[in-house]
């Protein structure tokens, strides 16, 4: 079964004192299997955002762990700063990123609430996905009141905590309560602005925010409010769905800015709030300087971004995803109040920063070693795969090079689809490059397994049969894979930037080398395999792709030929 995995984001109420913060934040790390990824203090605000990742029942206990640390090292009577608040861990809302729903995580948040009023004696409410009520859903209507009218509120027969007591004691005195959720993938997201005018970034935030302004008689600001049959506020709904906003003046950077929750990014990405911003301001005289991430960012959310300003500018999509990182990062101006480490900030790219080295991350002169050195592996599948990796790179660049020559503006979405495809034959490449060897290992795992009993040796005698069916499978999806990046050779052969021939010709070259050395692979691997009816059908299909790669080599040198 996968491996399911939630996220963390406790916000606790300092963002000052950095032996507190490190300390609140490092009690994680405790917890075996729990990864922290992230802690993003802000001066300003007092207050630090904290990112964890792990499996539910080790999520749920780091995050006890870091509430009850939070409650002993934060006193709320002596807490101030620009976030509203009500807690030393003012939130500590769940995220499902792998394999668990919505439902299940709700479940966790309800076990951790639990947990944090009897063990811990703080009082709490559950929000959104956890919430006990719809009237609790909404986490400014939990909130309201902040810290300071947290005693009022306990008192309030409507407001008794999902959680913990009801009275306001001696610890919420000091720890103020706590808001748990279940929510989906957020991200915060602040806007800067060449102003000081928390005012006008209020503006802003009303016209570009789902909740959008009260509507008024008269003057827009002053007037006075419209009201319903119900006598509640009638309000003017803001540009943007799923984003919550206001505007606050940050003393640490000297300008304001509309800070943003992005509550749900495929309804509105970061680069539709940050567009729909820019036009708010410039309509009132302001302009947007850049932009602030807090916590960490999905890597597709960074994507789409870059394609969408790749779009405006009639550019290539097919370029690789370290550029697209860093389209990104400049359109949104990222880098505006300080650098921007797409390593440290992008999710995919934190979680795997302790992942195994893989043969893709050595450099070419390591492969090169890696590959020559007492070892049988990597092999003649791995050097295939790799050798059709480089192969419809050149194809995808000379892709590239078409939709950027002067005089083909009107072509570029063409170029750029075959760049597009280009990128993804590669990065199927890629992974069976590493793949092969995985293969090949499990082969070598099986013979290893123990042979004692009867028993043993039949799970033995399958382990390795399966591996080897395995270890066959892979180099042939490096013919298929390899045979089919010859398209994007062939077609920018015929269609593309001319100079550029020789290099689609050297990438269908390569391409048909990584056809050949994986058809070899194949090959010897079945020729170990017990089930013959298996080996005989990926024998056949394995011919077939070789011909049929002999012939397309053929028509591309043909095509060379009359054209140099």
């Amino acid at each position: 079964m996968n491996k399911q995995l939630i996220e963390c984001v406790p916000n606790i109420s300092e963002g000052r004192d950095t032996q507190k913060i490190n300390e609140i934040a490092n009690i994680v790390t405790t917890v075996e299997g729990v990864k922290l990824l992230d802690i993003d203090p802000g001066k300003a605000t007092n207050r630090t955002v904290i990112t964890f990742v792990g499996e539910p029942e080790n999520g749920i206990e780091a995050a006890f762990r870091l509430i009850k640390k939070a409650s002993e090292l934060i006193d709320m009577t002596k807490h101030t700063g620009e976030h509203p608040r009500f807690g030393a861990t003012d939130v500590c809302p769940l995220v499902p990123i792998a394999n668990i729903s919505m439902e299940e995580t709700a479940t966790y948040a309800h076990k951790l609430g639990k947990r944090v009023g009897n063990e811990l004696g703080i009082s709490g409410y559950f929000y959104e996905n956890a919430a006990t009520s719809e009237e609790r859903k909404n986490l400014a209507t939990v909130r309201s009141g902040e810290y300071e009218g947290l005693k009022e509120k306990l008192a309030d027969s409507n407001w008794k905590p999902d959680f913990g007591p009801s009275d306001f004691n001696p610890q919420i005195t000091s720890s103020g309560v706590t808001a748990i959720s279940a929510r989906d993938f957020l991200i915060a997201y602040n806007v800067n602005l060449n102003s000081t005018s928390t005012r006008r970034a209020n503006a802003i935030a009303f016209d570009v925010r789902e909740a959008g302004r009260v509507k008024r008689e008269g003057n827009p600001i002053t007037g006075k409010k419209v009201l319903d049959e119900n006598g509640e506020a009638v309000r003017i709904p803001g540009k943007l769905k799923a984003v919550k906003g206001i505007g606050w003046f940050i003393d640490e950077y000297g300008i304001a800015q509309i800070s943003y929750n992005l509550t749900n990014i495929s309804i509105t990405s970061m680069h539709t709030a940050f567009d729909a911003t820019v036009e708010s301001a410039t309509k009132r005289g302001l302009r947007v300087t850049g932009s602030e991430l807090v916590g960490l960012v999905p890597l597709q959310a960074m994507l789409d971004a870059a394609d969408h300003y790749l779009i405006k500018q009639n550019r290539s999509l097919g370029i690789s995803e370290n550029e697209k990182i860093k389209i990104a990062v400049k359109s949104l101006g990222l880098d505006d109040l300080k650098p921007f480490n797409p390593q440290e900030r992008i999710i995919e790219y934190v979680m795997n920063a302790d992942a195994d080295k893989k043969l893709i991350d050595f450099t070419v002169k390591g492969f090169a070693e890696e590959t020559a050195s007492e070892s049988m592996a990597p092999g003649g599948g791995s050097i295939s795969a790799y050798v059709g990796t480089l192969g419809v790179s050149l194809g995808t660049m000379v892709a590239n090079l078409s939709a950027h020559k002067a005089g083909w503006d009107d072509k570029w979405e063409f170029y750029s689809k075959w760049a597009e495809k280009g990128q993804g034959y590669k990065n199927e490449l890629l992974f069976l490059v590493d793949e092969d060897t995985s293969a090949f290992n499990k082969i070598i795992d099986g013979f290893r397994m123990p042979k004692s009993t009867d028993e043993e040796k039949a799970i033995r005698k399958q382990a390795i049969e399966d591996a080897t069916k395995y270890a066959t499978e892979i180099p042939f999806k490096v013919m298929e894979t390899a045979y089919n990046s010859m398209e994007v050779m062939m077609a920018m052969a015929k269609e593309g930037l001319q100079n550029s021939l020789s290099d689609a010709g050297v990438g269908a070259l390569c391409a048909r080398t990584a056809v050949i050395g994986a058809y070899f692979n194949v090959r010897i691997n079945a020729k170990d395999i017990k089930d013959k009816v298996f080996a005989e059908e990926i024998l056949a299909k394995a011919k077939a792709i070789y011909d049929k790669t002999i012939a397309l080599e053929q028509e591309m040198i043909a095509i060379i030929d009359a054209k140099i």
